[in-house]
């Protein structure tokens, strides 16, 4: 079927622009099919398949022809020839991202490269963003990016790809702050937003599979300027991600060995997460396919335990069940302990949505994301909800080990940890420990994956330097890449006694990112299907609709925004231990601490407006058209599939719903 699906989508785009395949080579455009070559290369070898575009195009596929027999005759070479090819495959993609060509108001779909400054038009000497080229971009095959992700690596990704210190060690704030109620409940609370946000960016992605997704569905639905904030926002999020990952992983080491240099541990994490990203998309996928399932049987084992522990199955400790829901209680500082939880949760959410991201990377998108995206219903239950609970029973708020946390990055202070030490185990927290500095490889390596590719996509755009929108022959944005571990360089700065105050502006980069990213997801998938009934098309047209609908997408929406008013509100005026109260200085730094990405948000959005003067776009003038990935017999596939659905069980029908 992906064979199936792939012959539709070449047939479709190669029709859409004019494009002629023969063996006569004489196609005046038949070089865009051997040199865009992201629809049929999956790395650094071509395939027999791209092997056929090139020789039916002489003259068009030289720079591949050469690349080839370069490879071919440094084959036998040793290490040299293996030095050359390695070298060799840093240069740029064929395809060229720069190269210009003129822009076809007749057809509105994607030629393969405009220019990344190309949206930036002059009209009467005055600037204007125009949206039709920046629309072109979204265009799928126009990408250089390797399409290279499985199915079973996109499964992988939703269901533990971004665990990481968010959930074992920055919950131990939350349960300090809020008590063990007020976690759950928030917790429950961002499950439910984040279960309608990931179905409507679903849906979206489904229809256009794009790299920097975020930023094209936000330009293409909403607003360029508000596209161009979000896409940043994204960027500048995961790109803070990165050092805080990284140090908390040095830190974790202390808790075998206080004396070790932290220096040491962030080098080698730094370098280990570096190389993976050197593999491309598929040393990424494989890589968190590795992580996730360690991380996930860690999860699962944690939960056997904590329910042996609970119900009294230690020598050390009876039955505990909910004491500690009595003493001290179920609820620390009131409704404001509650409210000052919800960012601490979003940070441990966030990563779900690099499913989407993944899109543009991946095989066949039709088939593979539907999948993975109904894995995060499974993700959000048992992971978030019912480990949180265990650690709420486990855990009392008071714990001193919680309350004498360095930051938020201290795995000593992990919830996780504590649960398994009070039960008297000696092993167990040492690996559990492992787990989390897994988990920080892990969540750094989607951190420079996440970061690097929305650098990209924004530099296509031309909402970013060009430069970064240099993708190499082996389909990596390698100066995106260097660019993101650049900034990794910050956690050698663990070591200085300002640590602490590091990690606030950090975390701060970060804090809410993921919520404006969340409201913006819902509101454009809201546009889409305005835009879509606008144009006469009926839902059944979609190849994967969200579960919520429109109304899923509104209450991930109002969900979002409510926990935005309540975090402004905490960071105004923010919870304090002592009856010294706190001065207009100190209540200034809690606000930007906690809510720096609004001000970088709006900064962006109106320094854009006034330099492009862009406009909300209106539903008359939404593309809904080009990029999309469904075009062809889409009603075939999908009668295809339907018959191949009546013959299974009805076991396997329930689990293919759910799963």
């Amino acid at each position: 079927m992906a064979g199936f699906d792939q012959d539709i989508e070449l047939s479709a785009y190669s029709h859409s622009h004019g494009l002629g395949i023969s063996g006569n080579g004489r196609s005046g455009r038949q070089h865009s099919i051997a040199e865009a070559s992201s629809f049929t290369l999956g790395g650094a070898s071509p395939s027999p398949r791209t092997k056929s575009f090139a020789d039916v195009s002489p003259g068009g596929s030289h720079g591949r022809s050469k690349s080839i027999a370069a490879a071919s005759d440094g084959a036998g070479g040793g290490f040299h020839g293996t030095m050359s090819r390695f070298v060799d495959s840093f240069r740029r993609g064929d395809g060229t991202i720069n190269k210009n060509l003129d822009f076809d108001d007749d057809n509105n779909t994607s030629s393969h490269g405009y220019s990344s400054h190309s949206i930036s038009r002059g009209h009467g000497g005055t600037r204007y963003y125009d949206l039709r080229p920046g629309t072109g971009k979204i265009n799928t095959p126009s990408s250089l990016l390797a399409r290279e992700l499985k199915g079973r690596h996109l499964q992988m990704i939703a269901i533990g790809g971004s665990i990481g210190t968010g959930l074992f060690v920055a919950s131990g704030k939350t349960l300090s702050d809020g008590g063990p109620a007020s976690v759950l409940i928030a917790y429950l609370i961002i499950g439910v937003m984040l279960f309608c946000t990931i179905q409507a960016l679903g849906e979206l992605a489904v229809i256009f599979p794009v790299a920097g997704s975020f930023s094209a569905f936000s330009t293409r639905f909403l607003d360029p300027s508000w596209g161009f904030a979000m896409g940043w926002n994204y960027a500048l999020q995961w790109i803070g991600v990165l050092p805080l990952e990284v140090l908390a992983g040095a830190m974790t080491i202390g808790y075998w060995n206080k004396e070790i240099n932290k220096a040491i541990f962030v080098t080698i994490f730094l370098v280990i997460i570096f190389i993976i990203n050197l593999f491309g998309a598929k040393g990424y996928g494989e890589a968190e396919f590795i992580f996730a399932i360690i991380k996930v049987t860690a999860v699962v084992g944690f939960i056997l335990l904590g329910i042996v522990i609970n119900i009294g199955g230690t020598p050390t400790e009876g039955y505990i069940g909910g004491k500690y829901w009595e003493d001290p209680g179920a609820f620390h500082n009131g409704f404001k302990g509650l409210c000052s939880v919800f960012v601490t949760a979003a940070f441990a959410f966030a990563g779900t949505e690099l499913v989407g991201l993944a899109a543009a990377e991946t095989a066949n998108p039709r088939k593979s994301l539907p999948t993975a995206i109904k894995q995060v219903f499974w993700r959000i239950s048992l992971f978030y909800i019912v480990s949180m609970t265990l650690v709420g029973l486990l855990v009392p708020y008071n714990e001193p080990r919680l309350l004498n946390a360095q930051n938020i990055a201290d795995a000593s202070a992990s919830p996780f940890v504590i649960a398994i030490e009070s039960a008297g185990a000696t092993v167990l927290p040492s690996v559990m420990n492992g787990v989390i500095l897994i988990s920080v490889i892990s969540v750094g390596n989607s951190a420079v994956y996440g970061s690097s590719r929305t650098l990209a996509a924004l530099a296509e755009l031309g909402q970013a330097p060009a430069i970064l929108a240099y993708v190499d022959r082996r389909g990596r944005p390698i100066v995106a890449i260097l660019v993101t571990m650049a900034v990794g360089l910050l956690a050698y700065l663990g070591d200085v006694p300002s640590q602490k105050n590091i990690f606030d502006w950090l975390l701060a980069i970060s804090g809410l990112s993921s919520i404006l990213t969340w409201a913006s997801t819902c509101l454009a998938h809201i546009r889409l299907r305005k835009a879509w009934a606008y144009n006469h098309r009926s839902v059944q047209d979609i190849a994967f609709k969200a579960q919520g609908g429109v109304i899923g997408s509104w209450i991930g929406f109002i969900l979002n925004v409510l926990v935005l008013v309540t975090q402004i509100w905490v960071s105004i005026d923010p919870l304090h231990q002592g009856d010294t109260p706190l001065t207009t200085k100190e209540r200034v730094r809690s606000f930007f601490v906690s809510c720096l990405a609004i001000p970088v948000v709006l900064i962006c959005t109106i320094v854009h407006k006034w330099y492009y003067k862009t406009k909300w776009v209106r539903i008359e003038d939404m593309d809904v058209d080009t990029g999309r990935r469904d075009f062809g017999r889409l009603g075939i596939i999908k009668a295809q599939e339907k018959e191949e659905r009546m013959g299974w069980p009805r076991w396997k029908r329930v689990y293919r719903f759910m799963c």
